[in-house]
């Protein structure tokens, strides 16, 4: 499993981070505070509080992990 903090603060980078997700196999799960939600859910991410980077866990293979970190680079928290 790979944990790594995303920052998700505009409508478009959310709607372009779902796209990006979407097309892989692996469950992703955002986590902030006590709530876990299912990445892939636009409305779900609308849920949480955005303005902050938030956790993400990748439940993945370790054959998609190199393509999945690359996907996500542009959302990755400093």
């Amino acid at each position: 499993m790979l944990e790594v903090n995303v920052s998700l603060n505009s409508i478009d980078k959310v709607k372009s981070f779902v796209n990006d997700i979407s097309s892989f196999s692996s469950e992703f799960d955002l986590v902030s505070g006590r709530y876990v939600i299912d990445a892939k859910s636009i409305m779900g991410i609308f849920s949480l509080d955005i303005s902050k980077p938030i956790e993400l866990h990748v439940h993945t293979e370790n054959d998609e992990e190199e393509d999945i970190m690359a996907a996500l680079k542009p959302y990755l928290a400093e």
